[in-house]
């Protein structure tokens, strides 16, 4: 099976990079020929035979080519005429979108239509949803400005992303960004999809609000990889695991790991930690905030870590905390984290509570609330043997593995 995974960011960037590159290198080790699209960019690590992608559009820099942008977010002439060169030599059975908004556009779900009419061939498109785009036009159904949860433009008002400018806190570009909602929902673009995955129930009952969307979503947790495990999962007890962390090695720190941002939760965390001075707190991180995390007293900021050094400092938290304050469907912070044994406070918004079993294998707080979070961290640092049984229960959780994963995407959604 020939498989086009679409993605505006062909380099590590965020969640929905780290899926789409495992699957591809999960479904090639299954023997599927895979290639990419996206845009160019310097540390794109993944790509097409032919080399064809859209030039790079950063909507933050400055330059004469960003006077073109307001057109080419809402529609992409030079994605859609290099996506069809690329359908042209590469000639899928299955395209699977992922981040195509703004930077590549839907105009790419119209290329692979005109293609499949031109060589009648039939070519399966598949969606998996990161974010609320096609129901929000900011994506987090949040007001950035006031940190308000919002379900305004759920059913297709979109006027409110213009009105409280929630794209960037831009009216101009809040306006286009409602335009080309409502450019895409008059067209009934998205309904051209035939699946829809989403990564969790709540974000499938978001999506389900709009009608054209509503026939074409099935939920689909995320996976891990298998050697994930190896820390704290069932699996590592079966011989499957690889990693010589061992989750009886426990550090005297509660972890956060992840973006250092407001929607995240960092401020609320923060404010936290300076209430509990004597409980030791480690983040793992970049982001607009890490100033403020330097200048807390009990927080140690290790910067940006990867591969078995930050799996190793999962493993050997006391606890982790996932404070995000906007609706995220179904972190892979949570779920690797239960893997490896260490247990995870997360808060009480979006597809969080799917994933914790709370006082079972966590606990879930009030989203934003400082003094809950404040209470719940006191109480299970207070609290070690709740530690040891929330950590002995992650190893009955059997989160898919990349795995079995790709094993029901290919039996179930694509063919």
């Amino acid at each position: 099976m020939k498989v086009l995974i679409v993605n505006k960011f062909l380099y590590p960037n965020g969640g929905s990079e780290t899926y789409i590159f495992q699957l591809g290198e999960q479904l090639q080790k299954m023997g599927h020929e895979v290639q990419y699209f996206g845009m160019e960019h310097e540390g794109r690590i993944v790509g097409n035979r032919i080399g064809s992608y859209t030039s790079d559009m950063d909507f933050h820099a400055g330059g004469l080519g960003k006077l073109l942008y307001p057109f080419r977010i809402i529609y992409s002439g030079e994605a859609k005429r290099k996506m069809r060169r690329v359908l042209e030599d590469f000639g899928p059975d299955v395209v699977h979108l992922n981040n195509i908004n703004f930077q590549l556009t839907p105009s790419v779900i119209y290329a692979v239509r005109a293609y499949e009419k031109k060589h009648r061939k039939r070519i399966k498109i598949v969606y998996t949803a990161h974010d609320y785009q096609w129901v929000c036009p900011n994506h987090m159904m949040r007001i950035p400005s006031t940190g308000e949860i919002c379900f305004a433009c759920r059913g297709g008002d979109f006027k409110q992303c213009s009105k409280n400018r929630c794209i960037h806190n831009s009216r101009i570009k809040s306006i286009l960004g409602t335009v080309e909602a409502k450019y895409y929902a008059i067209r009934k673009t998205y309904g051209m999809v035939d699946v829809i995955i989403c990564p969790s129930e709540f974000m499938k009952k978001q999506l389900d609000t709009d009608s054209s969307l509503a026939n074409q979503t099935i939920m689909m947790h995320n996976f891990i990889k298998q050697d994930q495990y190896a820390g704290g999962g069932k699996r590592s007890y079966k011989g499957k695991g690889t990693s010589s962390i061992h989750p009886s090695k426990r550090g005297d720190y509660v972890l956060y790991f992840g973006r250092y941002a407001e929607e995240k939760g960092t401020e609320t965390l923060l404010q936290a930690c300076r209430a509990l001075p004597e409980i030791s707190f480690v983040f793992a991180g970049t982001g607009p905030l890490e100033e403020k995390v330097n200048q807390a007293v009990n927080v140690e900021n290790r910067g940006f870590v990867s591969g078995e050094a930050l799996y190793r400092l999962i493993a050997e938290a006391r606890f982790s905390v996932y404070p995000s304050e906007w609706y995220e469907n179904c972190p892979f912070s949570i779920m690797e984290s239960q893997a490896y044994g260490t247990p995870v406070l997360a808060s009480d918004l979006g597809g969080a509570p799917e994933l914790v079993q709370s006082g079972k294998t966590g606990g879930l707080f009030r989203g934003g609330d400082v003094q809950d979070l404040t209470e719940h961290i006191k109480e299970l640092w207070e609290s070690p043997e709740l530690c040891r049984e929330y950590s002995e229960n992650c190893k009955n959780i059997n989160f898919d593995t990349v795995e079995e994963y790709c094993a029901k995407m290919v039996k179930n959604v694509y063919r």
